[in-house]
């Protein structure tokens, strides 16, 4: 008797095909004021994105804390925006840091090197100090600097995303940060803009 061949097995789990791009992809490069919260939506007492973008089909691709400044990205294109954001993809942001006192170079070479925070050992970045940023504007509030404590400049490239990350890195050596502005993520920089100011970029991808 001839034996059977055995039944192929066959899986119900559809395969996971990725979302068409959208027709007129879109990417918003905006200086986030202080205060202002990374989202559309909030409460009356608090300042969103609404009224500073035009367009009603984007969304911001990651975040940035309400008390930091600088570049946000916002697009309408999900894959764009899984590029930017996803920790995977690693993609290195650059910030301007001010900071309560002077950091030596053995401390810039612990942030190069990865410190200890209480969510682990931090990768590799970049650090040294800095000039302030030229055509800096005033912060709303001002930043409240002891008279007695010099303060400084650091520039700090890292290609991870954790929660208040810089502030902690900063802290961890022992330079509290005073003023936080997030200058460029992956190609893309602040340059000239202003708070509240936007412009529009062709998408890289």
């Amino acid at each position: 008797m001839k034996a059977q061949a055995p039944k192929r097995r066959f899986s119900k789990r559809r395969s996971n095909t990725s979302r068409p791009r959208p027709a007129n992809p879109k990417l918003i490069l905006l200086n986030k004021p202080f205060g202002v919260l990374s989202q559309f939506s909030g409460s009356d007492e608090e300042q969103t994105l609404k009224g500073l973008i035009p367009h009603n089909d984007v969304y911001p691709a990651g975040r940035l804390d309400k008390d930091s400044e600088g570049l946000l990205l916002l697009t309408n294109d999900g894959d764009l925006q899984h590029k930017i954001s996803h920790p995977k993809h690693k993609m290195p942001k650059t910030y301007w840091v001010q900071v309560e006192g002077v950091p030596s170079e053995s401390e810039l070479q612990q942030l190069r090197d990865g410190v200890e925070l209480n969510d682990g050992l931090t990768l590799p970045a970049e650090a040294f100090l800095m000039d302030e940023p030229m055509n800096l504007w005033p912060r709303n509030p001002p930043v409240r600097e002891r008279k007695s404590v010099p303060d400084c400049w650091v520039c700090i490239k890292i290609s991870e995303g954790r929660n208040r990350q810089v502030r902690r890195m900063t802290a961890a050596i022992g330079y509290p940060t005073l003023r936080l502005i997030r200058a460029g993520i992956g190609p893309w920089l602040l340059r000239s803009l202003q708070p509240g100011e936007w412009r529009e970029e062709p998408p890289v991808w």
